[in-house]
């Protein structure tokens, strides 16, 4: 938004101050003149917005609004007949603007940033030339007419000097920017030879309106004023388009001749490349190989690899020598990898590009990894249902159906009609267990304190189930009481199974919009840093969907305690 304001900035000034000049309709010459101003802020605009992090365009944008705003001060004072006031220091910009086009613009080039901190005292000693001269003007500005007022003598001779030092910086920088050109890699000695080019043709372009002003030839008039507009956009235009300024490249789609863009990717671009990824719901493997691939495709790079805190590390490309460029991922799940540019090499921007890619990405992962450890879960759980179910259940109602052939056969007994009646109770008690460990009716009709305390009662050690002030008469989602009824469910069997605990303790309370859940044991304890959590770990993750919680604090001899939790409203 704020590139476009400029943009529009620089060009409504331009167009105006033109148009007063020359009144309606323009003359060919100033027709020229408007569209020759108008392509610094195109370009700008281009920069600006497809590399948001980049100076450069930003720079390109404030040369144009200064050419526009002066061109606006000429303009309304030309009509007024006056350069007194705000137009005389509007005019004024035409100096900012004859500085940053000449030296700042190849100076800065590409990336908007000085070659070395060596450059630092030209740049300084620049912006002091620029002012000195913008100064001169504004205040000395126009020199002739009949209804021009007494000219500062002063005023005059700082803009002079200010003028001459400027054009001594920018032949410098011409210098450096040759000196840059030859010791430049392949891939980007094209950009620097447009740009030598470009800065060259401008000075001679200040050559050319010397001349003019000294003799009054309207074609040397011509040739400056085209040269000082036109030389150095149409370098980094032509950098755009054959060379690929900043990765930014324009080509012809089919015999339409319809420009496109085709610059690379933003970071949401390749984030809706991955969420439409996501809903094909391929796995993991494959979603971390799409991620790699987009991070290839982005930077342009020889391979790119995503590598994750489990050791998991998929490669797109051909991987060939160390990476280039390393980002962590969010959160620690793991790194962004990149090996080297295929063109060019990997820049400030590219490092950023993939800063800001590693921070949502590391969501998509964690998520994408959360919800395919929640369906192995789920299966997990489906296969435990049916083998107890073989194991269990079905064993004893086979036998208890091979009883009944039997007492049909013999006329059965009244003590096998008894054992029979007994294996049945027994098949049923059986049956209702496997039930209650899907879901227990007590957590569906009493709520989750009934049900904990239900489940506590069965236990062979003491165990004393405490509850919140007004808990027992909340009710709470079927999600979440049933989180928390098996979170505490597996706690109590590990205590028992694993800890030969004697004692166990388990709270229930809510405080500060969570309900917590707490599990306290005499048991031997464990190692935390060495032991697997096993059934807890993917009760974990379904805390964690619903957006809460596990911790588990334990030490060798000491005991365990586990406290889990999970977000509720009020």
């Amino acid at each position: 938004m704020t590139a476009g304001l400029l943009v529009a900035l620089a060009a409504v000034s331009l167009t105006t101050g033109a148009l007063l000049e020359s009144g309606l309709p323009p003359p060919p010459s100033q027709l020229a003149f408007i569209l020759l101003g108008l392509v610094t802020p195109a370009l700008g605009w281009l920069l600006a917005v497809r590399r948001p992090f980049s100076p450069y365009g930003w720079l390109l944008l404030a040369t144009a609004v200064f050419l526009g705003l002066g061109s606006l001060g000429a303009g309304i004072a030309l009509a007024a007949g006056t350069p007194a006031g705000v137009p005389g220091w509007l005019t004024g910009l035409f100096a900012v603007y004859f500085g940053l086009n000449s030296i700042f613009v190849p100076l800065l080039f590409p990336e908007g940033r000085l070659p070395s901190r060596r450059w630092r005292p030209v740049a300084w000693i620049s912006a002091g030339t620029i002012g000195a001269h913008a100064l001169g003007v504004a205040a000395a500005w126009p020199v002739s007419g009949p209804q021009t007022p007494p000219v500062s003598m002063t005023a005059a001779a700082v803009g002079a000097l200010g003028q001459a030092l400027s054009w001594v910086m920018a032949v410098i920088v011409l210098v450096g920017l040759v000196v840059r050109w030859r010791r430049s890699a392949v891939t980007e000695r094209g950009q620097y030879a447009w740009m030598v080019a470009g800065a060259t043709a401008n000075i001679l372009s200040f050559v050319a309106l010397i001349v003019f002003l000294m003799g009054g030839d309207a074609g040397w008039g011509l040739v400056g004023v085209t040269g000082t507009l036109g030389s150095l956009p149409a370098a980094v235009g032509v950098a755009i388009v054959r060379h690929r300024l900043l990765d930014i490249r324009i080509g012809i789609r089919g015999s339409r001749l319809l420009f496109v863009f085709d610059v690379r990717p933003s970071v949401g671009d390749v984030l809706s490349s991955l969420g439409s990824a996501m809903e094909e719901r391929p796995e993991p493997a494959a979603l971390i190989g799409r991620l790699a691939a987009s991070v290839r495709s982005a930077l342009e790079t020889t391979w790119a690899a995503v590598r994750l805190a489990d050791g998991t590390r998929v490669v797109a490309g051909v991987e060939v020598g160390p990476p280039a460029l390393v980002v962590p991922v969010r959160g620690g799940l793991g790194q962004l990898e990149c090996g080297p540019r295929q063109h060019g090499r990997l820049t400030a921007d590219d490092r950023r590009f993939l800063e800001a890619l590693a921070v949502p990405a590391g969501l998509a992962i964690q998520s994408e990894g959360l919800a395919v450890r929640l369906v192995n879960a789920q299966e997990a759980e489906r296969r435990r249902i049916e083998r107890n179910i073989h194991d269990g259940v079905q064993q004893q109602l086979v036998a208890l159906i091979a009883g009944l052939e039997l007492a049909r056969a013999t006329g059965g007994g009244a003590d096998l009609l008894a054992e029979l009646r007994e294996q049945a109770r027994q098949t049923l008690t059986d049956l209702r267990e496997l039930a209650a460990g899907i879901h227990p009716s007590a957590l569906g009709q009493g709520g989750l304190v009934e049900a904990v305390e239900e489940r506590c009662a069965r236990l062979p050690v003491p165990t004393k189930v405490r509850a919140g002030e007004g808990l027992r008469a909340t009710r709470f989602s079927d999600e979440v009481e049933g989180a928390m009824y098996f979170t505490v469910s597996e706690a109590v069997a590990n205590a028992l199974k694993h800890a030969a605990a004697t004692r166990i303790e388990v709270r229930l309370d809510r405080e500060d919009g969570r309900l917590r859940a707490r599990v306290v044991d005499d048991g031997r304890g464990f190692d935390p840093a060495t032991t697997e959590r096993r059934g807890l770990a993917t009760l974990a993750d379904r805390l964690d969907a619903l957006g809460g919680g596990l911790e588990m604090r334990a030490a060798s001899g000491k005991g365990t305690q586990m406290t889990a939790w999970v977000p509720v409203d009020g």
